[in-house]
């Protein structure tokens, strides 16, 4: 036996929640990354707000960590996407104020052992204004400081994903003196080269052609689903069992070797995050 870690998972309080969990687990899945997403019934006004609503995350970890065997760890941050609505209704400067107000709690959850990272954090993956892609690539930064500061990875949540996309980042994480190899690439395309994705850890959306494409270049990468848990797109991004069903079924068919399987779902997530993968 062997531990099969998804990397990137959103679980709601309206959604499937525990029941997800126990299809992960029955597809094989021992561990996960369980990533703060904004929950529909918190709305930010004040610091606090985030508070509450990372809340709301940790107490579905901890009930899942009470009554399943799979053990999840928790990220989390201000949904980059959420910076837009707060322009709109409070203007740029408060705006990113709040925004950095809810990655500081982010990282004080972390200095008190309640999360792994500080994510999903980044910028929007569509077009916008260059005001708001300034803002953003100031708040990306600021993440990145704090994270180096309290010695955790970021989750990045960006634009798709291209060679020069990941040098940009990389680069950018230089400037926040945290090391390259704690930047996760959600959402990843198989960058799996040094030369695509210029130290950063790319976390491959688990299709059975980009796990295959990762695998014919090495071992580096983590695999995620983008789970959403959303009643309405139920499955959606890819569904939870994903990851466990994919890699045993790479591992029978010869694809992924043992070997990569423990590199991929032990002891990367257990370098990267500073945590313990047992089975």
């Amino acid at each position: 036996m062997f531990p099969i870690l998804d990397n990137h998972i959103h679980l709601r309080p309206d959604g499937r929640g525990v029941g997800a969990i126990a299809d992960f687990e029955k597809a094989g899945g021992t561990h996960a990354i369980l990533v703060h997403s904004p929950h529909p019934s918190s709305i930010i006004t004040k610091p606090d707000d985030f508070r509450e609503s990372y809340d709301i995350t940790l107490h579905l970890a901890d009930s899942i960590n009470a009554s399943r065997k799979v053990k999840v760890f928790v990220a989390t941050g201000p949904y980059p996407i959420l910076l837009l609505g707060l322009i709109d209704r409070y203007g740029l400067k408060k705006g990113v104020e709040l925004m950095k107000s809810g990655m500081d709690i982010a990282q004080q959850l972390v200095l008190e052992g309640r999360a792994v990272a500080i994510g999903e954090i980044g910028r929007p993956h569509f077009p916008v204004s260059e005001i708001i892609w300034e803002a953003s690539n100031e708040l990306l930064l600021y993440g990145m400081e704090l994270a180096n500061e309290a010695s955790c990875p970021v989750i990045l949540h960006t634009e798709s994903g291209t060679p020069d996309i990941m040098k940009e980042l990389a680069e950018m994480a230089d400037r926040a003196g945290l090391s390259r190899d704690r930047v996760i690439k959600h959402y990843s395309s198989p960058l799996v080269f040094p030369n695509e994705n210029y130290g950063i850890v790319p976390s491959i959306l688990s299709s059975r052609d980009a796990v295959r494409t990762a695998l014919s270049k090495g071992d580096r990468f983590l695999m995620e689903t983008d789970f959403l848990d959303d009643p309405l797109r139920p499955g959606a991004v890819m569904n939870i069992n994903t990851v466990p069903k994919r890699t045993k079924a790479f591992i029978d068919s010869g694809i992924m070797s043992e070997e990569a399987a423990w590199r991929i779902h032990k002891d990367m997530p257990e370098k990267i995050y500073d945590i313990n993968i047992n089975i």
